[in-house]
């Protein structure tokens, strides 16, 4: 709008006469006097609209929020005491002249600017239009453009560049269901939106490209979650030349990683180096089998310890059976856990068994105690010093499992999880599997309880040699563990020497993530870019030839032709700007997202379409 001013700059323009256009945000009448705050996207500026400005006045009286308008006036200093320094134009009014209705307002079906008082996620997201004014919203949007940028010139300063690689694709199994398109022109035939550009990226390094990265749309049909968007989702894809180690694609994008921390979200960052499991580094390198047996996830948050204590040793000759039949036996010990009331310690079970297993809490008590039918009738003090002496352990390990560990069980198990008086030790006896997933849960679950992730603090690890090959459970089959594009540690030698399913699972993949804060936020590793590996990759698992040729022609012809080695990695940006900016749903990252049944409810999408549109199809 031409010589519009911006309510941000309105106090440069003292004494001058100007032009200001947007909402009404609010409306007082004061009698003699009309005071409105006008609204853009830098901020709030006041209007003041007197009777002797007839006209103006009359519109101004009929003015309701929301309502779009442009005004002329004098920009006037406020007096002493009238000043507002909350905002930035608070020094200044404008004594409006005239003024012009843009367009009107009905009623709003949602309160855009009751932060305390939002509507439901379906209703702001079918008005999502309106919900987008919310400052939150604004400040949103400006930030995910911000890191972009930030990625553009980050990419673009290591002469990475930017390619686009097609929607239309061919379906390729990556690990999710692909969105399938019918096509008009070949009958019975469908394009495929493609689940990461992973195919065409390493056909760029065949074709020469020496960098590559593009700020990619993703398409995969799976179940929504807070941190899943449904459907569609975008990443930072990259791909270098000539690199046969994944380090070196770590070390190439870990640094855009800090930056975005530190220089974009302002937050704190976690100095891992003396992690028990990491490498040395202040972003550790943790082997996915380190990362379950440690924390029971391959994507821990870090900023908090209570790692999973191995037990099974202390317990090899117990008499209790729950743990004397259990292959594998671990605890973790939650500290200041001994205030959990027994209410509480039964959702934690709940929780657990949700997980498929079972949980045994013990509480360290800081005093000792005498009980009768499980209920405490005596409390003596005790000093931390003799809280493990013989005579006393009986009565500071105060669990319903009590009665069937021996003296020494009790001692080790407090000794070995460091435990201290006001602590609890939570114990699980199942499968290493089983145990790993329960204790795991239970690890995030108390460290949200006791508020243990600090939100101003940015915890970031690799976990690297993933398993090549993982069982499936439901399948009751081998499948790949990251995809089939890796290479694995030890090329063709190593898959020609397993011949066994546990030969093919001790398959370790040059594959590997990046976590923060317990989120999965980059899935990268080095590729194949050798026919007769990829063919025997898929052989393993019984696919034949002909499969891999009809899925992967294209590839596998553009590998007989000089492929160099390559690797890389991709960024889940959507994740990434989540956690970021503390938000604690996906969803709220992008401008128009569906809701959690994958819906777009303010375009009514998916619909039906007309039966025409089908028979061209031929569906």
């Amino acid at each position: 709008m031409k010589n519009r001013i911006l309510a941000i700059n309105t106090p440069d323009k003292i004494g001058e006469m100007i032009t200001v256009a947007g909402w009404v945000h609010s409306r007082r009448d004061h009698g003699g006097l009309i005071f409105i705050d006008l609204r853009d996207h830098t901020g709030l500026v006041q209007l003041v609209i007197n009777p002797e400005q007839a006209e103006a006045f009359r519109l101004a009286e009929s003015l309701r929020d929301e309502f779009v308008i442009r005004v002329s006036g004098a920009v006037t200093e406020r007096g002493e005491g009238l000043k507002n320094p909350n905002i930035a134009s608070g020094n200044v009014e404008i004594v409006v002249e005239s003024l012009e209705i843009l367009n009107r307002a009905e009623t709003l079906p949602i309160q855009p600017f009751a932060e305390e008082n939002q509507a439901g996620e379906d209703l702001r997201f079918k008005y999502r239009y309106l919900d987008l004014r919310r400052p939150k919203m604004q400040q949103m949007l400006k930030k995910r453009a911000e890191m972009y940028r930030r990625m553009h010139q980050y990419m673009d300063d290591r002469d990475f560049i930017e390619i686009q690689t097609p929607i239309l694709a061919n379906s390729s199994p990556e690990g999710a269901r692909d969105f399938l398109i019918p096509s008009r022109l070949q009958e019975n035939k469908f394009y495929a939106l493609p689940q990461a550009p992973q195919q065409f990226k390493q056909l760029l390094m065949v074709g020469g490209v020496p960098r590559y990265y593009q700020l990619a749309a993703c398409f995969r049909d799976e179940d929504p979650r807070a941190d899943r968007l449904y459907g569609e989702f975008y990443q930072l894809d990259l791909e270098m030349s000539f690199v046969e180690d994944g380090e070196e694609v770590r070390q190439e994008v870990e640094p855009l990683m800090r930056q975005l921390a530190t220089d974009f979200a302002g937050k704190k960052l976690l100095d891992l180096s003396d992690l028990s499991v990491g490498d040395g580094q202040p972003i550790p390198r943790i082997s996915y089998r380190d990362a379950m047996e440690t924390y029971g996830s391959d994507k821990p948050d870090l900023r908090f310890g209570m790692e999973l204590i191995d037990l099974t040793d202390v317990f090899a000759g117990t008499e209790f059976g729950v743990f004397k039949n259990a292959e594998c036996i671990k605890a973790i010990c939650v500290k200041n856990g001994a205030s959990l009331s027994r209410k509480q310690i039964d959702q934690f079970t709940d929780i657990a068994k949700s997980e498929g297993g079972g949980l045994a809490p013990v509480k360290i008590l800081d005093r000792l105690v005498r009980t009768i039918d499980g209920e405490i009738v005596e409390e003596i003090e005790i000093s931390e010093e003799k809280f493990l002496q013989s005579e006393n352990i009986d009565r500071i390990f105060f669990s319903p499992i009590a009665k069937y560990l021996s003296k020494h069980e009790k001692v080790d198990s407090i000794k070995r999880t460091n435990a201290k008086p006001g602590d609890a030790i939570f114990f699980c006896a199942d499968t290493r599997p089983v145990v790993n997933a329960v204790l795991g849960r239970l690890r995030n679950e108390f460290a949200t309880h006791f508020n243990l992730k600090d939100p101003s603090v940015v915890a970031f690890a690799w976990i690297i040699d993933f398993p090549f090959y993982e069982w499936d459970d439901h399948g009751k089959k081998l499948d790949f563990g990251h995809n089939p594009f890796g290479m694995p540690k030890g090329g063709l030698k190593a898959l020609e020497s397993a011949t066994t399913d546990a030969e093919k699972l001790a398959i370790v993949a040059d594959q590997f993530d990046m976590v923060m804060n317990g989120y999965e936020i980059c899935s990268g590793g080095v590729r194949n870019h050798n026919p007769a590996v990829l063919y025997k990759v898929f052989d393993l698992l019984g696919f034949s030839k002909s499969y891999v040729e009809e899925k992967f022609g294209a590839m596998l012809n553009a590998f007989k032709y000089g492929a160099p080695p390559h690797a890389g990695c991709a960024f889940g940006v959507d994740r990434i700007l989540m956690e970021l900016i503390d938000e604690t749903n996906v969803r709220e990252t992008l401008a128009f997202p569906k809701n959690g049944s994958g819906v777009d409810v303010m375009m009514d999408s998916p619909s039906t379409v007309d039966p025409a549109q089908l028979q061209e199809l031929g569906l």
